[in-house]
C-alpha cells in the first residue's frame, strides 16, 4: 500500500487546482461589463462638457468636474499667480482648449480656446 499516499496526494493537488481555478474565475471581473471610459458614460459631447465647465466656472467642485470630463487628457502648460495663490493652466489637445485651475479651492477660473500658457491677470483673479 505504498501507492496510497501518492494517490491521495495527487487527488488533493487536483482538487486544490480545481478549486483554485474556480475561485480565480469567480473573482476575475469580465471586461465586457465595464464601461469603455468615464467620458462615454456621460453621453455628452466634448463641447457640451466645456460649456458645463464654463457655466460652473468659479464654483466649488468645478475642478472635480474638469477632472472627470477630461481624465488623463489634460497637459499642464503653465503656472501663474491667480486664484488663491497660483493657478495651473491645463491644455486639452482633443478639444484645443485651455483651462485655468485653482487647486486651493478646486475651481476652474478661466477657459479659452487654443493653447494658452498665461491668461490675462484679470481672468484668473
Amino acid at each position: 500500500m505504498k501507492f496510497a499516499p501518492s494517490l491521495l496526494t495527487g487527488v488533493a493537488v487536483a482538487g486544490l487546482l480545481t478549486v483554485g481555478n474556480v475561485s480565480f474565475q469567480a473573482v476575475k471581473p469580465s471586461i465586457s461589463i465595464l464601461p469603455v471610459s468615464a467620458a462615454d458614460a456621460t453621453g455628452l459631447s466634448a463641447q457640451q462638457k466645456i460649456d458645463l465647465i464654463i457655466k460652473n466656472k468659479g464654483v466649488f467642485g468645478s475642478g472635480d468636474q474638469l477632472r472627470r470630463f477630461f481624465f488623463g487628457d489634460l497637459e499642464p502648460v503653465g503656472i501663474q499667480p491667480g486664484g488663491a495663490g497660483h493657478v495651473v493652466n491645463l491644455y486639452n489637445k482633443a478639444s484645443n482648449t485651455t483651462f485655468s485651475y485653482c487647486s486651493t479651492f478646486d475651481v476652474v477660473v478661466a477657459v479659452k480656446k487654443g493653447k494658452v500658457e498665461k491668461f490675462a491677470p484679470e481672468e484668473v483673479k
